[in-house]
C-alpha cells in the first residue's frame, strides 16, 4: 500500500512556520503585502483568488486585489500595473494569466521588480532557477512539488527521475530544481516516442503534461514515487490529474492525489515568497 502524499499536510506545516515569521516581521514594523492583479472575472481566476486570500489571512499577510475590466486598453493596463509595481508597501505581485485577448503581457514581464516577482514572470528570475541561484523566486507550482518531496523526506540524490511535461510554469524549471538536488532527470512530453518505456525505469515520476490520466499503471515500476501536478476533468466530468490514480496507487510507494495534492501547497509557496520579499524590504 502506498503512502499518500497529502499537500494539505505540507501546507499546514508551512503555514505554521510562516505565521511565526510574519509575527516577527510585524513586531519590527513590517506587514507583508501581496497584491493580486486580475483582468476580468474568469471563474478559475476567482477560485484561485479566494484560496490565495484565505491563505494570506491565515498567516497574517495583507492581500489586496486590483480588478481591471476585461476590455481595458494596453496603456491603461500597463499604467495600473506600474502603480502597483512602484508601491513601496507591496512585497509581491501576482498577475493572473493568460490575459484576455488584445492584451500583451511582455512589457509587464520585463518591468516587474524582481523582488516583487513572486510567481517568476520576469526572465531574470527564470534564469536564476536555471543557474541554481536561490535569491530569486521559482514558479510557485514547481516549488510546491519540491516542498512536497522535502516534507515526505524523498532523497533526490541520484534518483532516476522522469518529468512528463515541458512548460516554463512547471516542467522545465522543476527539472532544473531537481538537478540542483542531484537527481538524474529525463524530460518527456506528450510527443515523446514510447513514453511508457521512458517512465518504466524511473524511481520518481512527476506528471505535469496537462493530459488526463496519461500515466497508467503499466508505465511505472513497483515502488516508484509518483507526483501528480495535473488538473483536468475526465470524461465523466470529475476532477482528475495526469495520473490514473486508482490503479497506479497500488504500485507506487508514494503518490500525490488530485485534488488535495500539489495544488494545496501552491498558495503556501506564494505566501512564503511574499514573506521573503517583506524580509528584504525590512
Amino acid at each position: 500500500m502506498s503512502t499518500v502524499m497529502l499537500g494539505t499536510e505540507v501546507a499546514k506545516s508551512m503555514k505554521m512556520t510562516l505565521s511565526e515569521e510574519v509575527k516577527c516581521l510585524k513586531e519590527k514594523g513590517v506587514t507583508p503585502c501581496l497584491t493580486i492583479i486580475r483582468v476580468g472575472a474568469r471563474e478559475d481566476d476567482l477560485a484561485y483568488e479566494r484560496g490565495a486570500k484565505k491563505c494570506m489571512e491565515i498567516v497574517g499577510i495583507e492581500c489586496r486585489v486590483v480588478e481591471l475590466p476585461e476590455n481595458i486598453s494596453q496603456d491603461a493596463f500597463e499604467n495600473a500595473f506600474a502603480k502597483v509595481n512602484d508601491d513601496p508597501s507591496v512585497d509581491g505581485i501576482l498577475l493572473f494569466r493568460p490575459l484576455p485577448s488584445g492584451l500583451d503581457e511582455e512589457q509587464v514581464k520585463m518591468t516587474i521588480r524582481l523582488e516583487k516577482d513572486v510567481d517568476c514572470m520576469n526572465p531574470v528570475n527564470s534564469s536564476k532557477v536555471f543557474l541554481g541561484e536561490t535569491d530569486g523566486y521559482a514558479p510557485c507550482t514547481a516549488q510546491a512539488v519540491m516542498e512536497m518531496l522535502h516534507y515526505y523526506k524523498i532523497d533526490l540524490a541520484g534518483m532516476k527521475t522522469t518529468v512528463v511535461g515541458r512548460s516554463m510554469v512547471v516542467g522545465k524549471p522543476l527539472s532544473m530544481m531537481l538537478l540542483n538536488e542531484h537527481a538524474t532527470v529525463t524530460i518527456c512530453h506528450t510527443r515523446t516516442k514510447d513514453l511508457k518505456e521512458e517512465c518504466k525505469d524511473a524511481d520518481l515520476i512527476i506528471a505535469c503534461a496537462g493530459c488526463a490520466k496519461i500515466i497508467k499503471e503499466d508505465m511505472i515500476k513497483e515502488g516508484a514515487v509518483v507526483v501528480d501536478v495535473g488538473i483536468n476533468v475526465d470524461e465523466e466530468g470529475n476532477l482528475c490529474g495526469d495520473v490514473d490514480y486508482e490503479h497506479v496507487k497500488e504500485k507506487a510507494s508514494y503518490i500525490s492525489p488530485v485534488p488535495r495534492g500539489v495544488g494545496s501547497v501552491t498558495t503556501s509557496v506564494l505566501a512564503s515568497h511574499v514573506v521573503k520579499g517583506a524580509s528584504r524590504r525590512m
